[in-house]
């Protein structure tokens, strides 16, 4: 893998996601808000992050937590308003960052005002930009599956006895993006956004997209499969050409990272286009995947097989707002969260942090009657600890309980404490910042013993080599040639020789004493 020079943001940036309910709560009433983000810029300033990514903010009834947009062009006053939002990127731009929106193309809530309108009649003038079918009550038009629910992905509407589809919740319909102005109506949703000056958008579930217009059947095979990880068609390329259009009529190469949920590179690949497609598009499967050496050496090399040859830009993520955080899948180990964040931001590629991963933070323990999200995702959506006193910088009772050991976790203590997660991340970000190497350069894998993964990253002129060991035990790790240490997830010095040897879920950025040739 090889960098471009200059490289676009998008390659060279580390990007950081919001859950804006749970960053930052400035008005008091215990769900984050713009005004609480924008209180706690410095935190991310300091820290050394690139691009702030921020899930939806828009006007929704927020029966999937503002992924059920009832306006795409308004700001949901749970968060505040568009002078808030201006504030805001105006805040982000001049600390030096950029600001991402999430744009949800595949959907809309259904107290939309074009589905209200679509809902009204036959002959509505929106009635085809969703997609309504004819049939028996009793019996949907075929037999997809809806997520969160498992149940049918159609709603009967009484009202002028048809079905509609929805791949998600019922209050969810699905737009049908084969009608023109749907089209239209949402490339001017992008074109709103990119005039007040935001620079790119993560693109929810946008292969769904692109649909058969006979919305046949699933096959036996993958009858009862969720169709959100099978459905993969080529009318979606054509779609997201047009969007890619939209987006290079603005200045400043706003980009588009998308949720192509395939969980497979090879899939995933085509998505990018011949470069008049996404920019970038997510990588899931280290979302799923142990902490385990052969695991991750497979990833890597899958995925970068499966890219290079269309030059595509990989992507990297650990946590996000829809999985259980890492250090929770990884046994709740701080020692391997260490680990993790040095393999993360030491890959090829654009790393994705998710807010609080920073703190190494845990999923909270959410007790029934205080669980919101049909999907089961509370726990990774807990608030971010930002002080040690009660409330953490929250009211009493924020909207979802804290994640474990807050106070111990939370920003202000370990800010204090230079032998912390957050230092340790800080420090991540500077070197791979001052590293043509890490940031863009090549990647080949090196010999290791059982249970390590060893790789270089070279750019002309510089150098590097990280090691990780994935097992609990001490292991050799003879270099070969002399190196120094210049950064270990288990904090030994930086600048002494390499000894050779990694500790217990010990990671180590190492600097070769040969130069690269």
């Amino acid at each position: 893998m090889t960098g471009r020079d200059p490289a676009p943001w998008w390659r060279s940036g580390v990007v950081y996601q919001i859950y804006p309910r749970s960053f930052a709560d400035a008005s008091g009433d215990g769900i984050g808000d713009l005004e609480g983000i924008r209180s706690r810029l410095d935190h991310l300033s300091w820290l050394g992050v690139d691009v702030l990514w921020l899930s939806p903010i828009y006007r929704s009834p927020m029966a999937d937590a503002g992924y059920d947009i009832a306006d795409h062009c308004d700001i949901d006053p749970l968060f505040g308003d568009l002078v808030a939002f201006d504030r805001l990127l105006a805040d982000v731009h001049d600390r030096g960052m950029r600001l991402m929106l999430d744009w949800v193309p595949n959907h809309t809530s259904d107290q939309h005002p074009w589905f209200l309108d679509s809902r009204s009649s036959r002959t509505s003038a929106r009635r085809n930009w969703y997609l309504w079918r004819d049939g028996d009550p009793g019996r949907p038009p075929n037999n997809w599956l809806a997520q969160f629910t498992g149940g049918p992905a159609w709603t009967w509407d009484e009202v002028t006895a048809q079905w509609y589809l929805h791949l998600f919740l019922a209050q969810q319909p699905d737009l049908n993006w084969a009608e023109p102005a749907v089209q239209e109506a949402m490339h001017e949703v992008l074109r709103f956004w990119l005039r007040r000056g935001v620079d790119g958008f993560r693109a929810d579930v946008v292969h769904l997209i692109g649909k058969d217009p006979d919305l046949p059947d699933h096959p036996p095979e993958l009858v009862g499969a969720n169709i959100v990880h099978t459905h993969d068609l080529p009318t979606t390329h054509e779609l997201l050409r047009g969007i890619r259009a939209v987006l290079d009529e603005f200045p400043g190469e706003p980009a588009m990272v998308g949720e192509v949920n395939l969980r497979s590179p090879s899939l995933i690949a085509p998505y990018y286009g011949a470069g008049d497609e996404l920019h970038l598009a997510f990588n899931f499967v280290p979302l799923s995947g142990p902490w385990d050496a052969s695991f991750w050496r497979s990833v890597v090399e899958e995925t970068l097989a499966a890219l290079q040859p269309s030059e595509a830009w990989p992507t990297w993520v650990l946590s996000n707002h829809d999985n259980p955080r890492h250090r929770t899948r990884y046994g709740g180990s701080a020692a391997r969260a260490r680990a993790a964040a040095v393999l993360l931001l030491t890959l090829p590629g654009t790393p994705f942090l998710y807010a609080g991963e920073e703190l190494g933070l845990q999923d909270a323990v959410v007790p029934p009657d205080r669980q919101v999200d049909p999907g089961g995702r509370d726990g990774c959506r807990a608030p971010i600890p930002w002080t040690a006193e009660d409330g953490h910088g929250w009211p009493p009772q924020p909207w979802l309980p804290f994640p474990p050991e807050a106070a111990a976790s939370s920003a202000a203590v370990q800010r204090e404490d230079p032998a912390s997660i957050l230092h340790l991340y800080r420090r991540l970000l500077a070197v791979r910042r001052g590293s043509p190497a890490l940031a863009l350069g090549a990647w080949r894998t090196l010999p290791a013993p059982e249970g390590v993964l060893a790789y270089e990253r070279h750019a002309p002129g510089d150098r590097r080599v990280v090691a990780v060991n994935f097992t609990g035990l001490p292991v050799p790790f003879p270099l070969g040639e002399p190196a120094d240490v210049q950064l270990s997830s288990a904090g030994r010095p930086e600048g002494v020789p390499w000894t050779g040897s990694l500790e217990p879920d010990e990671a180590v950025l190492l600097i070769p004493g040969t130069p690269p040739g």
